[in-house]
């Protein structure tokens, strides 16, 4: 990645495509639309509430991140959708029953305007659900140029310059990278064939790289993390990223465990449960889709605590995650955590965290922050693994001989520290011998 010597101005309407019009993708919408109108603010969003200081701290410059950037304002953002139901944009937020009519009425007619093209469903790789909006086709290859042409017309019709994509869908059963993964070629027969590794996800990636289309993966699938993805992605100039949003559980895994690693305090046991009664709750009562996720949930402390270090703090820790389908929640999560941990002389201690949460309230920003800073990555010319969006995954893409960063902190840094860098701004250190 280098420093871009110039960031191509993001003028123009900019097409966000979601390969999903359920809760997360309808919550954000709904936002984004009420924002317009200055109805509501755009909360838990750090391109549109957050600053980036410049400088020393005396010199007191901290512009607001999108006007820094230069970032698509939401004006020009123009929404477009896949999904395997029919219902338009309003019709999915009513079934979520994430946002009250309070807002959604409001934004009603924008909202039904947006009606989700048919979407990819071979039903192995999602099993709990039954989609009857879905195209059709002899081959998956058939299949990603149906999706090519979607993109194409999409951009036409709504007279859009560019485009970027965010994976909101479900999640998939897990499926291992094989040899049909490695390289373009590989990849592309293994299309004409209908691999039966080769899932809906990876097909709607394998369209967006092909149509210059930057990708966000938002769930635990493959998608685009795998050789042959790469190689397009560098091929085609265009960023990709993922995986997993980072929303509630692991959020708070992200800020609690380097706590404890700062302080060398040890942990004996960490168990984590989940109760959810949404569309994602019903998917993940599935146990191949539960393994999906689990990767990525469990990953978390590993690279965070490093063990194989610390092996006195961290070396026998027990490690559990739990997801369980409990329709009354819907969209309103809990998670909890319990933390056998120890201090000086071994001597014992507990931690019990309880974080009632809105699964789609905390995704919602995290689809329209990767849009446009996948925007502005396409602007500055990167393109491959943008590893500097960690910050809103669970399990980061990386290059392969690197592990993944999962310190939110150290996370945040990396983010801020990239948008400098590529503003033609000193990174910061914040060492702070300069003041004295």
């Amino acid at each position: 990645m280098k420093q871009p010597e110039v960031v191509t101005p993001a003028s123009g309407k900019l097409a966000v495509l979601l390969p999903g019009l359920g809760a997360v993708s309808t919550t954000m919408i709904a936002g984004v639309l009420l924002a317009r109108r200055g109805l509501a603010e755009p909360v838990g969003s750090l391109t549109q509430m957050g600053t980036i200081r410049l400088g020393k701290r005396t010199d007191a410059k901290a512009p607001r991140i999108d006007d820094f950037l230069g970032l698509a304002k939401l004006d020009d953002l123009v929404f477009g959708a896949w999904d395997i139901f029919p219902d338009n944009a309003y019709e999915s937020a009513i079934h979520a029953d994430v946002l009250t009519r309070e807002h959604l009425d409001v934004v009603r007619d924008e909202l039904e305007a947006i009606r989700p093209m048919p979407g990819v469903f071979y039903p192995e790789y999602v099993r709990r659900l039954n989609g009857t909006h879905v195209k059709k086709g002899e081959t998956k290859a058939e299949m990603v140029a149906q999706l090519r042409e979607d993109i194409r017309a999409f951009k036409r019709d709504n007279g859009c310059t560019r485009a970027v994509a965010v994976w909101c869908g479900s999640t998939e059963v897990w499926v291992s990278a094989n040899g049909c993964h490695h390289t373009v070629e590989s990849f592309e027969e293994a299309l004409a064939h209908n691999d039966p590794t080769i899932s809906n996800a990876q097909l709607y990636a394998w369209a967006c790289l092909r149509e210059h289309v930057a990708f966000a993966n938002g769930a635990p699938n493959l998608a685009v993390d795998f050789p042959a993805a790469w190689e397009l992605a560098r091929r085609e100039g265009v960023p990709i990223a993922g995986k997993d949003f980072k929303t509630g559980q692991t959020l708070m895994k992200t800020v609690v465990a380097p706590a404890l690693k700062a302080r060398m305090l040890g942990v004996r046991g960490w168990f984590s449960t989940n109760i959810l009664g949404n569309r994602d709750g019903e998917v993940l009562d599935d146990p191949e889709s539960f393994k999906s996720k689990e990767t990525t949930k469990l990953g978390v402390l590993d690279y965070i605590l490093q063990p194989e270090i610390y092996q006195s703090l961290y070396g026998k820790l027990f490690h559990k995650v739990r997801i369980e389908y409990y329709p009354p929640r819907g969209d309103a999560k809990e998670g909890w955590d319990n933390i056998d941990l120890f201090g000086w002389l071994g001597y014992p201690m507990q931690m019990k965290i309880d974080f009632l949460c809105r699964d789609s309230i905390l995704a919602a920003p995290i689809v329209l922050d990767l849009a446009l800073l996948l925007d502005f990555a396409q602007r500055a010319g990167w393109s491959g693994i943008q590893e500097w969006l960690s910050f809103y995954f669970k399990c980061p893409m990386t290059a392969p001989e690197l592990y993944p960063e999962h310190d939110l902190f150290i996370q945040l840094m990396k983010l801020k520290n990239t948008m400098r860098w590529a503003m033609g701004e000193e990174t910061l250190t914040h060492l702070g011998h300069e003041y004295y």
